[in-house]
Parts: C-alpha cells; sequence; structure tokens
C-alpha cells in the first residue's frame, strides 16, 4: 500500500485531472483554481478546509472521498453521487455552482449553504438539510421525499416542489411569493399579481 501524500497551504491552478486516477492524497488548505476533475477517479482521498475556485467536477467518482468545510465557488459539478463520499469528513458550501443531477440521498447537511445556485434534478430525498440555505438558487425537478427541512432558508429559492405530507419543515423560512412550491401538488392556480 502507497503512503499518503499530504500537500498542505499550496495553489493549484489549471490542472487537468480529467479522467485520471488520483489516489493516497490528502490536500489541506489548498485551493484549486480553473482545475478539471471531470471524470476523474478521486477515490479515498481527502479534502480538508480547501477551495475549488471555477473547477470542473462533472461524473467525478468521489467514492470513499473526504471534503470537510470545502468550499465551492463557480464550479460546474454535474451528476455526482455524493452519497458515495467519506461519511466522516462531510461538510460543503456552494456558491454560483451547477449541481444539477447529483445525488445527496441520504446525506447529512446539516447547515449547508447553497448559495446562487443550479439545483435542477438533484437528488435530497432522506437526507437531513436542517438549518441550510437555499440562496436564491432554482430547484426544478429537485426531489424532497421524507428530508429533514427544518429551519431551511428558502426564501429566495425558486423553482422548488415540496411536499409539506412528505417532508419534516418545521420552522422552514419561505417567501409570501413562493408558498407555491409548497401548494403544487393541489394543482392550483395561483396568481402573482396584486
Amino acid at each position: 500500500m502507497e503512503e499518503t501524500v499530504v500537500h498542505q497551504d499550496k495553489l493549484f491552478s489549471a490542472v487537468n485531472y480529467a479522467d485520471k486516477k488520483l489516489r493516497n492524497r490528502e490536500f489541506v488548505q489548498c485551493e484549486f483554481v480553473s482545475c478539471d476533475f471531470s471524470k476523474s477517479d478521486l477515490k479515498g482521498n481527502a479534502f480538508e478546509d480547501c477551495t475549488f475556485k471555477q473547477c470542473n467536477f462533472t461524473m467525478a467518482d468521489v467514492q470513499d472521498t473526504g471534503f470537510r468545510n470545502a468550499k465551492f465557488i463557480g464550479c460546474k459539478i454535474l451528476g455526482v453521487d455524493f452519497t458515495r463520499c467519506s461519511k466522516f469528513a462531510f461538510s460543503f458550501s456552494f456558491t454560483d455552482c451547477h449541481l444539477d443531477y447529483s445525488n445527496f440521498y441520504g446525506a447529512k447537511l446539516k447547515k449547508t449553504v447553497f448559495k446562487n445556485c443550479t439545483l435542477k434534478d438533484v437528488e435530497f430525498s432522506e437526507a437531513d438539510l436542517g438549518a441550510s440555505e437555499f440562496l436564491a438558487c432554482d430547484l426544478t425537478s429537485a426531489r424532497f421525499s421524507n428530508t429533514n427541512l427544518e429551519k431551511v432558508d428558502f426564501r429566495t429559492a425558486i423553482n422548488f416542489a415540496i411536499d409539506p405530507d412528505g417532508n419534516k419543515l418545521k420552522k422552514a423560512r419561505f417567501s409570501a411569493l413562493n408558498l407555491g412550491g409548497l401548494l403544487y401538488k393541489y394543482n392550483l392556480d395561483i396568481d402573482d399579481d396584486n
């Protein structure tokens, strides 16, 4: 078994990891700028207190990968199965990211911040999103079923459809303008005009 290589306080810029295997690496307080991880195999690596800016993670394999306090800014993260990540190092924030078709089924995502992100067709069923924030996010066709949404901020989120009977919504925050996302199943004709 290879020894783990530790990278600390390093900047990785425009590195192409696409379709490559990256093994036995631990990154601590590193910054990745314009790196391409699309379809890369990141199994078993660890990223702690790392920031990713304008990186591409489309279809990356993150099995047993640890992300602790990872910040994603302006990243393309399409079709990533976050359920395969290490459960011991699992905390993120996402700003200006495209997370469409990603999977967070059953994930523990308490206090996660999603800001100005597209989350189309994302799977959040059975997840714990307690006290998370969806700030100016597009949740078109995102799935919420038996999801803990207690104290979640949806006030500026758009295009969501959440069944209040099938999810925990205590103290969740909504705007009067987006309440239609809670009533979709009744097929009501809600007029936004005053």
